[in-house]
């Protein structure tokens, strides 16, 4: 079982940076891949950006792609999503996840192919 707590959202206007943080517990965190979901009102939970257990390999959405850099310390048992170039259809709950059942390569995009999920956090860009 893993643990995961968000943290870092808030209310920024739009071009604005944000990063987010996302703590784990409960598993070795070098062990599994780590992804970013987030979700609007009325919408689907989308997928953001993945990364896999070194570090070493990342995937993104094309709607965020150039604009958001997912990154993960393992020694601090932490991954990132730092959000630059903020526009107002960021505006979402964004969710971390992790995938502990894949293998060491694979790139998990599908929500239903993570094992464990936080509580989400709050991000609100103002135009």
């Amino acid at each position: 079982q893993v643990q995961l707590v968000e943290s870092g959202g808030g209310l920024v206007q739009a071009g604005d940076s944000l990063r987010l943080s996302c703590a784990a517990s409960g598993r070795t965190f070098s062990t599994y891949a780590m992804g970013w979901f987030r979700q609007a009102p009325g919408k689907e939970r989308e997928f953001v950006a993945v990364i896999t257990r070194s570090g070493t390999n990342t995937y993104y959405s094309d709607s965020v792609k150039g604009r958001f850099t997912i990154s993960r310390d393992n020694a601090k048992n932490t991954v990132y999503l730092q959000m630059n170039s903020l526009k107002p259809e960021d505006t979402a709950v964004y969710y971390c996840a992790a995938d502990y059942t894949s293998n060491s390569y694979y790139m998990p995009k599908g929500r239903y192919e993570y094992d464990a999920w936080g509580q989400g956090t709050q991000v609100t860009v103002s135009s």
